[in-house]
C-alpha cells in the first residue's frame, strides 16, 4: 500500500492582506526550492482589502479611499493573475504543491476537486463557471465566471481562484464568499448588481474548513500535519512582505 504523503497544514490566520500574499510567495519559493512541503492553509483578511492580479493596471482611483466599518480598506497586489477581489466575509484557500501536469486550467481542476467534494458534503453543489467575453473589460474577479471559477446551481460565483506557477511548483489560491456586505460591494463595484450566495444556514466557517480539510486528504491522497508558522519562518515572510511592497 502507498504511503500517503505529508502535507503541512497552518492554522486559520487572520492578519493583514500584504502579509497573507508575503506568505503565499513564501511557501511557494521554499516548496519550488525544495525546503518544505506542500501546504493547504485557510486565512482571512485584517483589514478587508481589494486585492489586484499581478498584471491588473487599471483600477478605479476611489480605491485607494474606501472605509468599512471606520476602517480604510487595504489594496494589496497578488502574486497571482486574475481581476480584483474583495476580502471581506470571505475565506481565502491556499494550496501550494508540485507534481500537477498539464496545462493551467487542467492543474485548476485538478486542485478545484477538493472544493466540489468538500462544499458537496455540505448539501452544496458546484459548476465551473464559463466565462463571457466581458472578462477582459472587467475589473472585477466576481463579476464574470471563467472555466477556473466555481458557481453555484443559479450561476452566482462562490470561489474565484488564481495560480501562479515557478517551475513545477503551483500556489493556486482563492477566495470564497460566505457573507459578504452588500452595500460595501456597491461601493467598490458600482456598476454592477450584487448577487446574494445562498448557502445553507447551519454553516459556519470551522464546519467549512473541516469539510474542505477531508476531502483534500482524500483529493490529494496525503495526510496533513498541523504546523504554526514559526518565528523564524515569520521573519524570512517579514522580509518577503517588504520585498514585495
Amino acid at each position: 500500500m502507498q504511503n500517503k504523503q505529508v502535507w503541512r497544514l497552518i492554522p486559520l490566520l487572520e492578519t493583514a492582506g500584504n502579509v497573507q500574499m508575503a506568505i503565499d510567495y513564501w511557501l511557494l519559493e521554499q516548496h519550488q526550492s525544495g525546503k518544505h512541503p506542500p501546504t493547504l492553509r485557510f486565512y482571512t483578511w485584517s483589514p478587508p482589502a481589494i486585492s489586484l492580479g499581478y498584471h491588473q493596471k487599471q483600477y478605479p482611483e476611489s480605491w485607494q479611499n474606501l472605509i468599512w466599518q471606520g476602517e480604510k480598506l487595504d489594496l494589496v497586489r497578488r502574486p497571482s493573475g486574475g481581476r480584483a477581489v474583495l476580502h471581506q466575509g470571505d475565506l481565502t484557500y491556499a494550496v501550494v504543491t508540485s507534481g500537477i501536469m498539464g496545462s493551467r486550467l487542467q492543474a485548476y481542476a485538478k486542485i478545484c476537486e477538493f472544493l466540489i467534494q468538500g462544499w458537496r458534503s455540505l448539501g452544496v453543489d458546484l459548476n465551473y463557471g464559463q466565462a463571457g467575453r466581458g472578462y477582459i473589460h472587467n475589473p472585477n474577479c466576481f463579476g464574470t465566471a471563467t472555466g477556473a471559477d466555481l458557481v453555484l446551481a443559479n450561476g452566482s460565483k462562490l470561489i474565484g481562484s488564481a495560480q501562479l506557477r515557478r517551475g513545477e511548483a503551483i500556489l493556486q489560491h482563492g477566495s470564497i464568499r460566505l457573507n459578504p456586505d452588500t452595500d460595501l460591494f456597491g461601493q467598490v463595484f458600482a456598476q454592477e448588481s450584487f448577487t446574494p450566495v445562498q448557502l445553507p444556514q447551519n454553516l459556519n466557517r470551522e464546519t467549512i474548513i473541516d469539510a474542505l480539510i477531508i476531502a483534500a486528504c482524500d483529493c490529494f491522497h496525503m495526510q496533513i500535519e498541523l504546523q504554526p508558522l514559526s518565528e523564524t519562518e515569520w521573519k524570512a515572510i517579514s522580509a518577503q512582505s517588504n520585498l514585495m511592497n
